[in-house]
Formats: C-alpha cells, sequence, structure tokens
C-alpha cells in the first residue's frame, strides 16, 4: 500500500467511525436531552459552559453558539474558576459540564461550587456511573463508540459526540425561540456572513434624485449632478416611481435633450428592489441587467420610493 492510498485509509476510518457514532447518539437521544433543553431555556442567568483539555476546546465552541443563537452564554476554564472565575457563575444561571471520563480532577471545585449554591448542572460524559454524572442535575450520557485513533487514546469521536449534542441542544432551543436570520445578524455584524445577512434597508441612501415627468431636462441634470448616482427617478403626481433616466439617457439623447422632458426622455417601469430584502439579492439583481444602482420601495410593489442603493455600496459592505 502506497503511502497515499494510507493516508486515504485512515481518513475514512475516522469519519466513518466518527458518523456512526453520531448516528448512535442520535438514536440515544430522549427524556434527558428535554429536561436539559429546557433548563436552559427556564434560566433566568446565563449558560456556562465548561470543560478541561480537549473537552475544553469543545465547550468553547458550544458556548459560542448558544451565544450566536439566543442563548446567552459563556466559558468559564475550570483551573481559572478554583482561582476566583469562580466568581463569573451567578445563582441563575446553568452550568453544563462536559467532562469524557466524568472525573476530570479539575472540575471538582466548579463542581462543589454549584452544589453548594443550588445552581442546576447539566453534565455530558461517557460514564454514567462517574462522580460527574452522580453530581449533576441532568445527565446526558454518551452512547459507547469506538474513538477513531485506533489505540483509543486521541479525544476524537468523543469529542465529535459532544460538539454535535451541544450544537443540538443550541439548536433545538433556537428553534423554540423563533430566532430569525435577523436576530442572527444582530451578533454577526462582521465578516462575510455578516455581509450576507445585510438588508437593503442598512445600506441605502434616502437622499434620493427625484423630479416629475413635467420637470425640464435641464433641472434634471443639475439633479442627477447634485446627487451623485448618475441616475434620477421620475415619480407621478402620487409620488410612485414610474421611470427613470440615466447618464446612458443623457448620452443618448444629447442633441436634444435641453428641449425636452423627463417624461419624454425617461425608460418607464424601473426595476426596484424591497427595502426588507438581502443585499446579496440586490446585488444579483444589478448584475443580471448589467446596472449600478436600484431604488427601494416598502414591501407593496407600487409603493413610493424610499431609498436607494448603488452597487458600490453593497462592494464596500463585503456583500458579492
Amino acid at each position: 500500500m502506497t503511502q497515499a492510498e494510507q493516508f486515504l485509509k485512515t481518513a475514512h476510518r475516522v469519519i466513518e467511525r466518527e458518523a456512526d457514532a453520531l448516528r448512535l447518539l442520535s438514536a440515544s437521544l430522549g427524556d434527558s436531552f428535554t429536561q436539559a433543553a429546557q433548563m436552559i431555556l427556564d434560566a433566568k442567568g446565563r449558560t456556562i459552559v465548561t470543560g478541561m483539555g480537549k473537552s475544553g476546546h469543545i465547550a468553547k465552541k458550544i458556548a459560542a453558539t448558544f451565544a450566536s443563537t439566543g442563548t446567552p452564554s459563556h466559558f468559564v476554564h475550570p483551573a481559572e474558576a478554583s482561582h476566583g472565575d469562580l466568581g463569573m457563575i451567578a445563582h441563575d444561571d446553568v452550568v453544563l459540564v462536559l467532562s469524557n471520563s466524568g472525573e476530570t480532577p479539575e472540575l471538582a471545585d466548579l463542581i462543589a461550587f454549584t452544589r453548594r449554591f443550588k445552581i442546576n448542572m447539566i453534565a455530558i460524559a461517557s460514564n454514567p456511573d462517574s462522580s460527574l454524572m452522580r453530581a449533576c442535575d441532568v445527565a446526558l450520557t454518551l452512547p459507547k463508540a469506538e474513538e477513531a485513533c485506533d489505540k483509543g487514546i486521541v479525544p476524537t469521536t468523543s469529542t465529535t459526540m459532544t460538539l454535535a449534542l451541544g450544537d443540538a441542544l443550541a439548536l433545538a432551543l433556537m428553534d423554540h425561540r423563533k430566532f430569525t436570520a435577523d436576530h442572527f445578524r444582530v451578533f454577526h455584524p462582521g465578516g462575510k456572513l455578516g455581509a450576507r445577512l445585510t438588508k437593503v434597508r442598512d445600506l441605502m441612501h434616502v437622499d434620493m434624485p427625484l423630479v416629475s415627468s413635467d420637470t425640464p431636462m435641464t433641472d434634471v441634470i443639475a439633479v442627477i449632478s447634485a446627487k451623485g448616482f448618475g441616475v434620477a427617478g421620475v415619480t407621478d403626481e402620487t409620488g410612485a416611481l414610474i421611470g427613470i433616466i440615466t447618464d446612458g439617457d443623457l448620452r443618448r439623447n444629447i442633441s436634444t435633450v435641453l428641449g425636452q422632458l423627463a417624461g419624454d426622455i425617461m425608460t418607464a417601469g424601473p426595476l426596484t428592489i424591497s427595502q426588507d430584502a438581502l443585499a446579496e439579492k440586490a446585488v444579483a439583481r444589478m448584475d443580471e441587467r448589467a446596472i449600478t444602482c436600484l431604488f427601494v420601495r416598502s414591501e407593496a410593489e407600487n409603493a413610493p420610493p424610499c431609498g436607494i442603493l448603488k452597487i458600490q455600496d453593497c462592494l464596500r459592505a463585503g456583500v458579492v
């Protein structure tokens, strides 16, 4: 067997073992999962997630997932907890403790603290008879599954199951709270994800270049120049947008434009977009029509324009 073949063989074994373990975990879920979710939901404080070593790294990710999906949460390092960080845990909190063996010595002070002050504690571990699982209020037992490591010493399958169980709790609570993309965007304003969830209303300009259909083109040119969008919207007597005049329209009619009115030059039925649409959708529409601006309306199709969006605004915000 070549080295490349050996690498692939190991990779297949690892992924298949972990996938099998996740199927076992899914089948094992029951009342204790429901109790854990309800305990977190009922907590008036935060969900404190803790663990040592590899479980600690998983705990940090679970805490971050909780926090970004509507469940206030943070990670507390168990060793630091013994040196003052127990003060970060309040009576109304619920503590989620991760430990594959359930016998991690660094957790002892934190466990004792929750018991002394009657702070609710949920535990995730593989050994249902461990000290941690006997002490907790709700025990989530990981099913017996081989570690992906052939020697059975590297936390792999166990940490994958723990992470998946944390994700399952977070998303079950998220669904119950009717947590939407708008809520999610509040916690993710930066980076690519935040950009993808940006709404048109977040980027649009409300100082719009608008004229009536009987506006002389000399005045239209002045409006286009003053506003700097390269376009002017043409409205009827009700304020509804009925046409658009672009720099291109001016160039194409340069010999006759000065003697005409806005209604003579405009392109009727301009493309618009709802202020509640994702900015990503606006970029797609502009790309499709090879244009650089869109007038924005409220949800009603024929509503007066409420803003204007330039493709440059989207690009600056990271929407591509």
